[in-house]
């Protein structure tokens, strides 16, 4: 499974991409704004990069959830449902549709991209790739 994050969407407040799974797009993405490269928690979204993802408990969830490995200076970046940056801590949010920052119908589009990574996982490492392509996207 090739997974990639593509940053597509960028305001003072947010960041939209899509995520692909070998190359077609599952869903769209919400992340906290882009800045610098450098990861606030609760502020800004994740570096750009190659990260390894695995299932593990949440603790704030108290359910299983896709956690990213290694993200430098932040420990604790998953992805999960939500629909604003009011709902992430610096997380990656899923939904089937995308507003003005902001995903739709984000359960809806989490249930079956988890069912893919459970899968997956149970297979070998999954890595996902963030990349920054903004202006380009979705028709």
């Amino acid at each position: 499974m090739r997974l990639t994050l593509i940053r597509r969407w960028c305001t003072r407040h947010s960041t939209i991409g899509e995520l692909l799974i070998d190359d077609e797009r599952v869903c769209f993405t919400l992340e906290d704004a882009v800045q610098n490269g450098r990861k606030i928690s609760g502020e800004t979204a994740i570096p750009a990069g190659r990260y390894q993802v695995t299932i593990t408990e949440s603790q704030r969830f108290k359910r299983l959830l896709p956690l990213l490995l290694d993200v430098p200076g932040f420990d604790g970046v998953r992805i999960h449902a939500g629909n604003t940056c009011d709902d992430t801590a610096g997380c990656i949010l899923v939904g089937t549709t995308m507003g003005p920052d902001r995903v739709n119908n984000s359960r809806k589009a989490f249930s079956p991209l988890f069912e893919r990574l459970k899968e997956a996982t149970a297979h070998g490492p999954v890595w996902l790739t963030i990349l920054e392509r903004p202006g380009k996207g979705a028709t």
